[in-house]
């Protein structure tokens, strides 16, 4: 877990936690943007899973394999993301290949 603004947020390591978070799915030309701290725009969401509000921790997918890219806090609300054709919907705040992710994978590989 990380705290973030005072609030505790699962790591990209604590899998356990995530069947029970709402997810985005994001077509792969976003995957390589994710991985390097963007933001998750509209043109790039595929589809929703689950129900969110504004300022609900979510997971980040790749519509390919399904895997989680980051842990993200959404923007708006599910129903806003499925009308947007541009704009943020969601805040990426660890990801895939970020300081926090390699010092895990290091941690977690020595194990």
């Amino acid at each position: 877990m990380i705290e973030e603004g005072g609030r505790l947020l699962p790591t990209l390591f604590f899998q356990g936690l995530f069947p029970f978070l709402p997810k985005i799915v994001v077509n792969m030309g976003a995957v390589p943007y994710i991985c390097n701290g963007a933001d998750v725009m509209a043109p790039g969401v595929v589809r929703v899973e689950g129900d969110f509000n504004k300022g609900t921790t979510l997971l980040i997918n790749d519509e390919r394999f399904d895997k989680c890219l980051a842990i993200g806090i959404a923007l708006v609300d599910q129903h806003a993301v499925n009308t947007l054709v541009h704009g943020k919907v969601a805040k990426n705040l660890h990801y895939v290949g970020d300081k926090l992710w390699k010092l895990l994978k290091r941690k977690f590989d020595t194990i």
